[in-house]
């Protein structure tokens, strides 16, 4: 999974109040921030690196150190640990990581191969995103469409009140970055717009990954709060 993560975090808030938003939608995604630092370290190579030419399909990297079995153990840990200390309250510290947990448990149904530890250990995950990338992506729309529906009954029992155009700007998020997944499950930007093949240099997809993630952040971090009193 990639944008549906997100979800999880909504739903940590909304049963915890007071948490810290931040510090959830980070934990939701912990995995996919660990991907792109282990990229740079040269530890967790991804290709293609020119985002006009990559596909969720034709997209392979080797999550060894982030996104395998047996270092979700450290990273459940470290989170733990880091609620503690920015947010003083063990309830959050365990909901982050349960978050982490969470996004190990979905990104084996629909994302990426997994393994134990290492490709030459056992697959753990069906790996949908290469073998059946569409099905990949629609059971991820349907899980994210049932944690965001999820969040606003939660909100609707505490008697939470939102504007419909703030609704719909979160929810519309979520449904953005859904179809967007299906535009490039199978055809990149050069197949769909003629892009000319160009070197430019650098990897262009982890940065466009980093870019999206921490926009989405700072999108909901600014529209979740905004509750009618």
């Amino acid at each position: 999974m990639l944008v549906g993560h997100f979800s999880t975090a909504l739903v940590a808030h909304r049963k915890l109040p007071g948490s810290s938003l931040a510090f959830l939608l980070i934990a939701s995604q912990l995995q996919d921030i660990l991907w792109a630092v282990f990229h740079y370290a040269g530890l967790e190579p991804t290709t293609p690196g020119d985002i006009f030419a990559t596909t969720l399909q034709n997209m392979t990297v080797e999550m060894l150190y982030s996104h395998d079995l047996l270092p979700q153990v450290f990273w459940m840990a470290i989170v733990f640990v880091v609620g503690k200390l920015w947010c003083k309250s063990t309830p959050v510290a365990i909901a982050g990581a349960v978050l982490v947990l969470l996004h190990f448990i979905f990104d084996l149904i629909s994302g990426h191969p997994h393994h134990v530890f290492g490709t030459d250990t056992v697959n753990i995950s069906l790996g949908l995103y290469a073998s059946s990338t569409y099905v990949a992506i629609l059971i991820e729309a349907v899980i994210t469409a049932i944690t965001v529906s999820y969040f606003f009954m939660q909100e609707s029992k505490l008697g939470i009140q939102r504007t419909s155009f703030n609704r719909w700007s979160i929810i519309g998020l979520f449904v953005f970055g859904i179809l967007f997944m299906f535009f490039i499950a199978t055809r990149s930007f050069r197949d769909w717009f003629g892009v000319p093949d160009f070197d430019p240099g650098f990897n262009t997809t982890i940065p466009n990954l980093i870019v999206t993630y921490a926009a989405m952040v700072f999108f909901l971090l600014y529209h979740v709060p905004k509750v009618n009193k």
